[in-house]
């Protein structure tokens, strides 16, 4: 598949262009330098034809971060095929904007001029300043006025062969409307959760798990019928590396990938876009998602916000999280508000002691300690400790994934479920609620990813938290649920 990449320096429109030809607000942009630093990949659909499309980061230099960022965008072209150039047309041309499109041309690929922000009829005076770069593939469009984008894409659709024609061809794709992600002053609070979900003790929210909505009763007359199970999902893991700033999520994405996909830095905040990767392993499909470094909301600085908000959306999009934590460092509140992000969103887990290279072994215990102390609403997450910088121990993490898949994704035989039950119920029986006998009739698992069970009894609200809790620990010692949360529905026989 040909590949298209989209170069420039910042603030040229770039990402702009990018959601534009994938027909969706993906990649973040704002009027800030700097916005995108990753490369962003997304498949793309040109007339009716297909491609893979390319956003780079701006092509500027002065710090570490942006000579990291300009070597990755640069590395991104070399391996494109075709190149669109991008310029600002509300300036005049810059001598660095020739240096570098002549340093594109003798790559020997398909280069093209696209001067941007060419709004009106007016300011198509300004492309003629242009034709000086000295190329026939010069382009004058308005991105934000969907402007003049046909011409383009039908230059990149001249480069791409036929063999790269979908089935289902769509002779109107082009002149389709797109929104085009606009920079937005709204305020965001990433923390903004109900009042009645905050822990009165030490201020964190988590969510209740076990009040799941339960609508469907018909999974009752065939018990062993799970709810919308679906064997390509099992295969296709979704997981999102999370955690505060500088914590090594980018370097632990770029070790389980083998590659440098990532811009690292010393940085705080470097990344801003999730950055997604898929591999390969034992058969199934592993999609990791290299989010933004969180911080307290009081920290939370400029495009910073849009940031965190992509952060939620693929946190509620994702069936794993990697929680990423400095294991050479104190763990902070802030490590444990965020882990309460899975919780809520109800992740299978894992829990990622990185930087163990520098870390104090000796006090092995004192900090698994520690973590299961501030994390106990985690408690089922497995505990790894690795080093992302030299690799050390990543391996480990595929198969950890593999297991944690299977038991977040298992179905347990409702025979086997009641048989656990009846014995939990012979230990220790239900106490009443006022004076009344609380019954469970039986159990039956309605849904999986993550495992959902359904408790048939005369009175739910009968059902206390802390036998709920009870029966999770006799499930949890019967069956392998590590690494997932197990939810409970008390709910009547014959409730809709």
């Amino acid at each position: 598949m040909k590949k298209i990449a989209i170069i420039g320096r910042p603030n040229v429109g770039k990402s702009s262009l990018f959601n534009r030809l994938v027909k969706k607000r993906d990649a973040i942009t704002s009027d800030i330098a700097g916005t995108t630093r990753d490369v962003k990949r997304r498949h793309v659909t040109i007339i009716n034809k297909q491609a893979l499309l390319l956003d780079t980061g701006g092509l500027d230099q002065g710090c570490e971060l942006f000579d990291r960022i300009k070597e990755k965008s640069l590395e991104a072209a070399k391996k494109a095929d075709i190149i669109l150039y991008m310029v600002d047309g509300k300036t005049i041309p810059e001598d660095a904007d020739k240096k570098l499109f002549y340093e594109l041309q003798t790559l020997g690929k398909d280069v093209a001029l696209v001067v941007n922000k060419i709004d009106n009829d007016k300011m198509k005076d300004n492309l003629w300043d242009y034709y000086e770069f000295g190329t026939d593939a010069i382009f004058g469009i308005s991105v934000s006025h969907n402007r003049s984008v046909v011409p383009l894409l039908e230059w990149i659709y001249d480069r791409i062969p036929e063999c790269d024609i979908i089935k289902e061809e769509n002779d109107d794709e082009e002149e389709d409307d797109v929104n085009i992600v606009e920079e937005d002053g709204s305020e965001f609070d990433f923390f903004d959760q109900d009042e009645e979900n905050d822990d009165e003790d030490d201020g964190f929210f988590y969510t209740d798990v076990n009040e799941e909505e339960f609508e469907d009763d018909s999974i009752f007359a065939q018990n062993d019928k799970i709810k919308e199970f679906n064997e390509d999902d099992v295969n296709h893991i979704k997981i999102s590396i999370i955690g505060r700033t500088n914590v090594g999520k980018s370097s632990l994405l770029n070790a389980l990938l083998g590659e440098e996909r990532s811009v690292v830095s010393s940085v705080a905040g470097t990344t801003i876009d999730p950055i997604d990767e898929s591999i390969e392993y034992k058969g199934k499909q592993l999609t990791f998602v290299d989010t933004a470094g969180l911080r307290r909301r009081g920290k939370i600085v400029g495009i910073e916000k849009f940031a965190l908000m992509r952060t939620k959306e693929m946190l509620e999009n994702s069936n794993m999280a990697l929680v990423v934590l400095d294991g050479s460092e104190p763990l902070l509140d802030l490590d444990e508000k965020i882990a309460g992000l899975v919780d809520s969103n109800r992740l299978a887990c894992i829990i990622v002691l990185n930087k163990w290279d520098i870390a104090n072994r000796e006090d092995y215990d004192k900090i698994i300690e520690n973590v299961r102390d501030r994390f106990k609403f985690l408690a089922y997450a497995p505990i790894i400790t690795l080093s992302a910088k030299s690799h050390k121990r990543v391996d480990k993490l595929y198969d950890m994934i593999l297991e944690i898949n299977e038991n977040y994704s298992q179905r347990i035989p409702t025979s086997q479920l009641n048989e656990v039950l009846e014995k939990a119920l012979r230990k220790h029986q239900l106490p009443s609620m006022r004076g009344q006998v609380i019954r469970i009739y039986y159990a039956t698992q309605y849904e999986t990813r993550p495992p959902k069970i359904a408790i048939v009894m005369n009175k739910p609200r009968g059902l206390h938290f802390t036998y709920r809790r009870y029966l999770t620990n006799k499930l949890r010692e019967a069956f392998n649920f590590s690494g997932t949360p197990v939810l409970f529905k008390a709910k009547k026989r014959g409730e809709k």
